[in-house]
């Protein structure tokens, strides 16, 4: 089987993998586990060892949806996610659901796979189960059967035979479905620690415990870049520790000026509190993926792991972003952009992990923008990617902080840039002399993405583009406004 480690000794009697899968109790205790590794994928289980053959492998990536199944949350939430980069021992404690789940006891399909396929709504047929699920996701959200809002949650499924005027129709259809609640995953109070392989901690103390005992371990929070090693390349890693189950690290605090977002908080939980803080950031965090990517990705996990095309990086330094970072000598803070050294390298010490990210909300005059450009709209990562808040005043900009991805081999907070800008009338003179400043500020590479010239040029361009937005603010300048 692919993914398989070797035998797994438990520490334990009580370390096992226990969750829902279809309603029913799953319990992978030590004897079942000599066979199945915690680094498994979710997908390769539910296929190889429960004969779940509606799951698919299509891109092995996250970004094709044929893999998609349901996360079901005690509070009611459902959540689509890709399968084929969850690994099972991130499953602890939850609840799954499978298109094969969704059939009735009297077996009959659930309606809305009768929604489905009453519009006709398949060809070929293979990615159709992954479509089913995150219509059922949607259906349980009882979100309205706008449009955007529809097309945004098939974002993350490609269908490769282009039906998808019929899928749309099908998910109008079942908007505000009345759906029935889940039922929830098992409670886990203890810490799981698959010996040597794959460590649950419960606690930041255990964590940091941890941490020291195993700094060759990898962190992982949502596995959406991670998952990718046991997923596409097959080659797991030997040892990991994952960090969604300790508190301090999944919470949201939204203070009077400032707003502390714990390092594994999942896009999904942390989007709505951002959205309420920083308006610009819609259509920007609707292009962050998928929703089954933003269901178990991590902002910390984007930061730590420190690539220069990340999406949230920029965002974070135009917003004046501060790390706390923690270990069991302490805990320390320090602004973002000193957090990235180099290529893929971080200050984050061997035994030190992101506990939580905090900025400053949006003072009174200030106005914050960000950009992606990207080859594709949806499901790809940025070519460039920019954010900035400026302070106005009486027609001046009296403070300005801009940040860039994809033009250096880390993501960068623009020095000069900021400084052709502060000081300077809102005016076209003055954002033309920021957009010469990136030239001399930034040496980005070629690669398939796109050309060193065209990431100065776009980066120029956007920075013009910002003058625009600020001087008329009703100009339609969004290029999803035209």
């Amino acid at each position: 089987m692919h993914g398989l480690i070797g035998p797994i000794i438990f520490a334990r009697m009580v370390d096992c993998i226990r969750f829902r899968l279809n309603d029913q109790p799953v319990e992978l205790a030590p004897l079942e586990l000599s066979g199945v590794s915690p680094m498994t994928t979710l997908l390769d289980w539910l296929r190889d060892h429960r004969g779940l053959k509606g799951t698919k492998e299509g891109c092995a990536e996250g970004d094709c949806g044929a893999c998609t199944v349901v996360l079901e949350s005690a509070d009611g939430r459902r959540e689509a996610m890709n399968a084929c980069i969850a690994l099972l021992g991130q499953i602890d404690g939850l609840a799954v659901r499978t298109v094969e789940g969704l059939r009735r006891a009297d077996g009959t399909p659930h309606p809305v796979q009768l929604a489905m396929a009453e519009a006709d709504a398949t060809q070929c047929g293979f990615c159709t189960p992954g479509f089913v699920m995150s219509a059922f996701a949607f259906a349980s959200s009882g979100e309205p059967p706008d449009p955007a809002i529809i097309h945004d949650a098939l974002a993350g499924n490609l269908c490769r035979c282009t039906g998808y005027r019929p899928i749309v129709a099908a998910m109008t259809k079942v908007a505000g479905m009345a759906i029935e609640p889940p039922t929830p995953g098992p409670t886990r109070d203890v810490s799981a620690t698959f010996q040597g392989v794959f460590h649950a901690p419960r606690s930041l103390d255990e964590l940091l415990a941890l941490r020291a005992a195993h700094p060759d371990a990898l962190l992982l929070a949502g596995a959406t870049d991670l998952g990718l090693l046991a997923s596409r390349s097959r080659h797991p890693p030997k040892s990991v520790i994952h960090l969604a189950h300790v508190p301090e690290l999944t919470a949201i605090a939204a203070g009077k000026e400032r707003l502390t977002i714990g390092a594994a908080v999942p896009y999904a939980r942390a989007m709505p509190i951002l959205l309420a803080s920083y308006p610009a950031l819609a259509t920007y965090l609707a292009r962050l993926g998928s929703r089954q990517i933003r269901t178990l990705g991590t902002i910390g996990g984007n930061i730590g792991t420190a690539s220069p095309i990340g999406d949230m990086p920029p965002v974070l330094i135009a917003l004046e972003t501060r790390l706390r970072l923690v270990s069991r000598r302490g805990a320390r803070e320090l602004p973002i952009e000193e957090f990235f050294l180099g290529y893929r390298k971080t200050a984050l010490a061997g035994d030190e992990v992101i506990e939580s990210l905090s900025m400053p909300g949006l003072w009174p005059r200030e106005v914050f923008f960000c950009d992606k450009l990207s080859k594709r709209r949806d499901q790809d990562i940025s070519t460039v990617a920019a954010a900035y808040r400026l302070r106005l005043v009486d027609g001046r900009i009296e403070d300005a902080r801009v940040g860039f991805g994809g033009m250096a081999a880390t993501p960068r907070r623009a020095l000069l840039v900021e400084a052709a800008l502060c000081g300077q009338p809102v005016a076209p003179a003055t954002f033309e002399a920021a957009a010469a400043a990136v030239a001399r500020e930034f040496e980005p590479i070629d690669d398939w993405r796109g050309s060193a010239s065209y990431r100065r040029t776009a980066a120029a361009n956007l920075l013009r583009r910002l003058y625009w937005r600020i001087a008329e603010p009703a100009r339609p300048v969004e290029v999803e406004a035209l």
